[in-house]
């Protein structure tokens, strides 16, 4: 599923225009993204959690430069996936 397939689902199952549902989605995901940004987390019961997590600096080797360097440290965006969804993925939990 897509961001468009997304947009269709919701607006079918809500009985709304395409634009109403794309700017519920809109919402969702800009609030997402903003509490990411701000380094909060996410959780969203029976489907997982989204955190940002810090990696450390690190001496890597960039071959197509014929040497080592350092890089620099950096933030990520993690998602942990929860229970319920893990078994309906395994398949010992029905939909």
């Amino acid at each position: 599923m897509n961001y468009s397939d997304l947009i269709a689902a919701l607006a079918a199952k809500e009985n709304l225009t395409s634009k109403q549902a794309t700017e519920i989605i809109k919402v969702i995901f800009d609030g997402f993204k903003g509490a990411l940004k701000n380094g909060d987390r996410i959780e969203i019961r029976g489907f997982g959690s989204f955190s940002v997590r810090e990696c450390e600096s690190f001496t890597g080797r960039y071959p197509k430069m014929g040497g080592n360097g350092d890089a620099r440290p950096k933030k990520l965006p993690f998602f942990k996936v929860g229970k319920e969804l893990r078994g309906l993925v395994k398949g010992k939990q029905k939909y």
